[in-house]
């Protein structure tokens, strides 16, 4: 079964480590170790941050937040290889996890509906994992030059998001 220790540890370098972001035109707006408080609100570490209280219970937050919100929906612990989970997940993170799973969906021929159920599972234990990360390294390049095509101001995050699917595949 896939590691979610191993899985973290590589995404949150990533994500830019522990540290408060507001980067202009991050559709995210401000985030903390990649956790976009828009989108999440009424996630714990931010009473935390708020009040500068930077620490091991924040870090405890963040790891929590990211195994029950991405790992646990990928049902990472499921996936028998590393590589398969990991590159799931890191997108999953990245651009949400409908996107990342149909696109993973796509590529070991499972229809497409972002669930991931019994015969997702099959599938992405069966598949090659070398071949799945260089398939879907490809899916992910292609979804980022969509997402800019779409939305020009977010041409200035291309590069970044290129470099780390890349990254993904070593």
């Amino acid at each position: 079964m896939a590691d979610f220790d191993a899985a973290f540890e590589k995404m949150i370098v990533d994500e830019g480590g522990y540290v408060l972001h507001n980067v202009p035109g991050d559709a995210g707006g401000m985030t903390y170790a990649g956790i976009a408080r828009n989108k999440n609100p009424t996630w714990g570490g931010w009473n935390l941050i708020d009040h500068d209280q930077k620490g091991p219970l924040l870090t405890s937050f963040v790891r929590e937040f990211y195994r029950a919100e991405f790992w646990g929906r990928i049902r990472g612990d499921e996936i028998t290889q590393q590589a398969v989970a990991e590159s799931i997940f890191n997108f999953a993170v990245n651009t949400g996890l409908n996107v990342a799973v149909k696109l993973a969906q796509l590529i070991v021929g499972v229809t497409p509906d972002g669930a991931v159920g019994p015969k997702t599972i099959e599938k992405f234990n069966a598949v090659e994992a070398d071949s799945f990360k260089k398939a879907y390294a490809l899916a992910k390049i292609a979804r980022y030059a969509d997402i800019c095509n779409r939305n020009k101001p977010q041409s200035k995050f291309l590069l970044g998001w290129i470099n780390r699917t890349l990254k993904g595949l070593k």
